[in-house]
C-alpha cells in the first residue's frame, strides 16, 4: 500500500452486528485517491450488486436498510504540514432529500483521528434494530448500545461519549433529534460545531440507528518523501499565509466576510430570491458578527487559516452563553433570505442547527420558501399552527428551526425540503433548490458561473462543487466578468474536476485561493510516492465526476434536471448592479456538455473509455 494510507477499511453491518477489515486497494486508490472518489467507486460497486439482484437503483429506499453510508479519509488527511488537512468526507448511496447520490463534507477533527485510529475509511450497510454507537479505538471497533443516547441532542452526545471512550486523539460524529426523526435536512456533527451538512446524511444514519461513530487513536499517517514533502509543504503553506483571502480576509472575519462583497456585486439573494440585494446586509455582515459576537477562533485540525468564529449572544431573548459560528452561508439562509436582520436571532437559529442537526442552507432556504408561500396566501393558515411566517419575523425564524428538528406541528412540513414543501402547497417554483438541494448563497443572475455549476452539480444546487465565485467575483485566480457567459463552462469543469480533487485527498477546499493543481500534485506525490502530474490529477478528478454522474443517471437524473428554478431563468433581476439579467443557461450548458463528452446529461461509452472506468 502506498504511503498516506492507514490501508484499511472498516466494513460495518447493522442488520448482522458484524464488522469485518478489508484492505485499501492500491489499485482503487491510484485512480480515485480516497474520500469522496474511493466512497464514489464503492457505491457504483454497490449499485451493480443491488442490479445483479434485480433490485432498480430506482427503487433503493434512502431511508431503508439497503441504503450504504461511508465516512472515508484520504491520502492527505492527517499529516502534519499538509495544507487543512482535517476533514473527512461522507456519502449515501442515495439522499432522502433529493434521490440522487448523498454528499457532504466536514472538518474539525474527526478526519484525522479516523486514520489514527488505524482506518481510511468506515462503510455502514444495513440497519440496526435498537439506536448503537461504533467505537473504533486503536484499530479495533465494536458496536455498543446507544438507548440511552437517543434522544439526546449533538452538545450532550458528544461529550458523552468523548468522556466514555477516553483515549488520546478522541473525536465523536452523530447525529441529533433531527437525525433521529428523519428530517431529510439532518446532517452528521462532529466535534459539537463542525457538520458534513449537505443531502440529508444524518437522516440516512438515523434510519440505521446509529447514533454515533467514536474514533480514538495513537498511528500516525506513513509519508513516502518526508524530506521532500516538507520542502512543498513549506512553500505552500507561506503561499497561503501571503494569500490575502486565506492569510487575512478568512482569518480575521472568517466566511461571513463575504456578506458585503456579495451583496455589492448584486448576488445577495434575499427574501427568497426575489432579488439579489439586502438592504440590511450590513447589520449581518462578517464585521458585525466580528465587533459584536465574536469571542476567539478555532481551527480544524491542522488548518493554519483558522476561518471558525467562537461567538456568544450575551443576553435577551436569543441569548447563547458560547457556540461557533455562523458561516457565511448560515448567516445569508437563515437571515438574508428569510430577511431577518436581527443578528442575535441568526446566531440563536445557527446554535439550533449544530444542536439538533441541521443543515442550515436547506433549514434556512425552507423557511424562506414557507415565508413566501404564506405571504403569497398559498398556506392555509390551519396548517400553520400559530406560526408567523413573515419575512423578518426573527421569533419565528427559530421556532421553525426546532419545530423542524422535532416534526413539531408545521414542522413536518419543513423537514421535508423546500421542493416537497413548495409541491405539496401547489406552488413548485417556489422552490430555490436544484436536484432538490437548496442552492447557496450566490445569485446566478448577477455571477453567470455559478448558475451553470448548480446546474450541473451532480448532487444538486451546490456551489462548493465548482466555485467560480472564486474568478467571477473576488479575481483568483484570474478576474473574470460575472454578467457574461462565454467561456464560463470550461471555468466550471476545471473547478469541478478539481474540487473533486480536493475532497478525494481528504483536505480544505479553502487552500485552493491559495493553491492549484500543480501544488496538489506536487504534494500528492511526496505523501505517496507515486510521481503525479498536473493533468493526472485533474483527470482523477474528471473520472471522479463521470463516475457519480453515471450513479445519479441510473436513478433518473439527466439533462432535464440539469436546470435552475424558473425564478432565475425567466425574472429579470430588478435592481442592484445585475438588473435586468437572467441566467442564461441553455447557452452555457451546450458548450458544459461538449466538453464534458457527454449527451443530454449523461456520459458517452467513449468518454468512460477515455477515463477509464470500467462499468
Amino acid at each position: 500500500m502506498p504511503r498516506g494510507y492507514m490501508g484499511r477499511i472498516l466494513r460495518v453491518n447493522l442488520t448482522t452486528r458484524s464488522l469485518k477489515v478489508e484492505p485499501t486497494s492500491e489499485e482503487v486508490a491510484r485512480k480515485y485517491l480516497g474520500g469522496k472518489g474511493y466512497a464514489v467507486y464503492l457505491l457504483y460497486k454497490y449499485l451493480k450488486e443491488y442490479e445483479k439482484a434485480g433490485i432498480s437503483p430506482k427503487d433503493i429506499d434512502a431511508l431503508g436498510p439497503e441504503n450504504v453510508l461511508i465516512f472515508a479519509t484520504g491520502p492527505g488527511t492527517g499529516v502534519p504540514g499538509f495544507p487543512s488537512s482535517g476533514r473527512y468526507h461522507v456519502m449515501a448511496l442515495k439522499s432522502p432529500l433529493t434521490g440522487s447520490v448523498g454528499s457532504a463534507n466536514s472538518g474539525g477533527e474527526f478526519g484525522p483521528f479516523l486514520k489514527f485510529s488505524g482506518f481510511d475509511a468506515v462503510v455502514v450497510e444495513g440497519a440496526s434494530e435498537t439506536p448503537v454507537y461504533l467505537a473504533v479505538v486503536n484499530g479495533e471497533a465494536e458496536l455498543r448500545d446507544a438507548s440511552s443516547l437517543w434522544g439526546k441532542n449533538v452538545f450532550d452526545t458528544c461529550r458523552i461519549l468523548k468522556d466514555k471512550v477516553g483515549g488520546k486523539n478522541t473525536s465523536v460524529a452523530c447525529i441529533g433529534p433531527a437525525g433521529e426523526n428523519l428530517a431529510y435536512m439532518a446532517c452528521i456533527v462532529n466535534d459539537e460545531h463542525r457538520a458534513a451538512g449537505r443531502t440529508g446524511v444524518g437522516a440516512v444514519m438515523g434510519s440505521k440507528k446509529l447514533k454515533a461513530i467514536v474514533v480514538s487513536g495513537e498511528e500516525s499517517v506513513p509519508v513516502a518523501e518526508p524530506k521532500k514533502f516538507a520542502e512543498v509543504s513549506r512553500r505552500c503553506l507561506d503561499a497561503m499565509k501571503n494569500n490575502a483571502v486565506t492569510g487575512v480576509g478568512l482569518p480575521t472575519y472568517g466566511t461571513a466576510i463575504l456578506i458585503n462583497i456579495i451583496n455589492t456585486a448584486g448576488g445577495l439573494p434575499y427574501k427568497n430570491w426575489q432579488t439579489g440585494v439586502n438592504p440590511d446586509a450590513e447589520k449581518i455582515s462578517g464585521e458585525t458578527l466580528a465587533e459584536k459576537y465574536l469571542t476567539s477562533r478555532r481551527s480544524c485540525w491542522g488548518c493554519p487559516i483558522g476561518c471558525g468564529r467562537v461567538t456568544s449572544v450575551k443576553s435577551g431573548p436569543f441569548q447563547v452563553l458560547a457556540s461557533e459560528g455562523p458561516e457565511y452561508e448560515s448567516v445569508w439562509a437563515l437571515g438574508s433570505s428569510t430577511a431577518v436582520k436581527d443578528l442575535d436571532a441568526v446566531v440563536k437559529a445557527n446554535h439550533y442547527c449544530d444542536e439538533f442537526g441541521l443543515d442550515p442552507i436547506s433549514m434556512g432556504s425552507t423557511i424562506a420558501a414557507a415565508m413566501e408561500l404564506n405571504e403569497k396566501g398559498y398556506i392555509p393558515q390551519e396548517d400553520l399552527q400559530g406560526l408567523d411566517l413573515r419575512f423578518g419575523n426573527a421569533a419565528a425564524l427559530v421556532e421553525a428551526v426546532w419545530r423542524t428538528a422535532y416534526k413539531a406541528g408545521f414542522g413536518k412540513y419543513l423537514a421535508l425540503g423546500s421542493k416537497k414543501l413548495c409541491e405539496i402547497y401547489g406552488h413548485p417554483e417556489l422552490s430555490m433548490s436544484v436536484k432538490g438541494l437548496e442552492m447557496p448563497a450566490y445569485d446566478s443572475r448577477a455571477i453567470k458561473g455559478i448558475g451553470l455549476n448548480y446546474a450541473t452539480a451532480n448532487r444538486g444546487g451546490c456551489h462548493v462543487t465548482g466555485y467560480t465565485v472564486s474568478p467571477e467575483v473576488l479575481g483568483i485566480p484570474e478576474k473574470i466578468d460575472p454578467l457574461k457567459v462565454e467561456g464560463k463552462a470550461k471555468w466550471v469543469k476545471i473547478f469541478q474536476d478539481f474540487t473533486c480533487v480536493v475532497n478525494s485527498t481528504v483536505n480544505c477546499l479553502f487552500t485552493t485561493f491559495a493553491l492549484g493543481t500543480k501544488d496538489y500534485a506536487e504534494l500528492l506525490s511526496a505523501v505517496t510516492g507515486w510521481d503525479l502530474t498536473e493533468d493526472e490529477i485533474l483527470k482523477i478528478g474528471e473520472r471522479i465526476y463521470n463516475l457519480e454522474r453515471v450513479i445519479i443517471n441510473k436513478f433518473g437524473f439527466d439533462g432535464k434536471d440539469d436546470t435552475l428554478p424558473r425564478r432565475l431563468l425567466e425574472e429579470p433581476m430588478p435592481e442592484g448592479p445585475a438588473k435586468g439579467q437572467i441566467t442564461e443557461l441553455e447557452k452555457m450548458k451546450e458548450e458544459y456538455y461538449k466538453l464534458r463528452g457527454w449527451v443530454n446529461g449523461v456520459p458517452t461509452k467513449e468518454k468512460l473509455a477515455e477515463l477509464e472506468i470500467e462499468l
